[in-house]
């Protein structure tokens, strides 16, 4: 069966499972999971958060207007203003002045803002991979911040709550069909395809560097 008959989203899915597999099984989601990170453990999270969506939703904001990328725009998915919350709630009013990104979160920032320049592909490629995976496992991640620190939509987890999408799958099999209806050639879809491998690569080094946080982690990483 050739790849033109199988959906994009499909393709997509499949191009990123390996990879996205590794980001989901590194020690610091792991922990967080499970509830063995303290609050300064989690709150780290945040800050790269914070850097990384706030690269990704200026790119939007530029790509709005896109034929191909201004689909995906969509003020449902906006994450800054609540990650701005969650930090005020966790770091206090002056949290703006003790955030320190780490390296690889930088690193991904930069690379967000030099691939969506001008590649409504490599946007749409960003796009996906954070926001399906804010509306899958991220959510489950809020369920367990809840159980596990009590923190909540109202209180340090507004990140994980998405009040303007009550239905996520359905919200998620409606921007699959965009995807499918993209009209890529064979060079837009292997861009398409590439950069999303690009993001996972950053995404996982961001978690990798944040396992110093776990219990234990250092005598881990010897």
């Amino acid at each position: 069966m050739s790849t033109t008959s199988i959906p994009f989203s499909a393709q997509l899915r499949a191009t990123g499972r390996e990879a996205h597999q590794a980001a989901e099984s590194q020690r610091y989601v792991t922990a967080l999971v499970a509830g063995d990170l303290d609050r300064a453990g989690y709150t780290a999270m945040v800050v790269q958060h914070h850097v990384i969506y706030e690269a990704l939703e200026h790119a939007a904001e530029a790509m709005r207007p896109d034929p191909l990328a201004g689909p995906f725009v969509d003020d449902a998915l906006t994450r800054l203003p609540a990650l701005a919350a969650d930090l005020e709630f966790l770091l206090g009013p002056d949290w703006r002045g003790r955030v320190d990104p780490d390296p690889a979160t930088v690193s991904y920032a930069e690379r967000i803002g030099e691939a969506c320049a001008g590649s409504p592909e490599r946007f749409v490629a960003h796009h996906y991979t954070r926001y399906l995976g804010d509306l899958s496992g991220g959510l489950h991640i809020g369920r367990s911040l809840d159980r596990h620190h009590g923190l909540t939509g109202e209180a340090g987890a507004a990140f994980y709550r998405f009040d303007r999408i009550p239905d996520p799958r359905a919200y998620k099999d409606a921007y699959r069909a965009r995807l499918d209806a993209l009209p890529l050639d064979e060079a837009g879809r292997a861009t398409l395809l590439a950069e999303v491998l690009v993001a996972y690569r950053h995404n996982t080094a961001v978690l990798a560097g944040l396992s110093r946080l776990v219990p234990g982690g250092a005598e881990a990483a010897a």
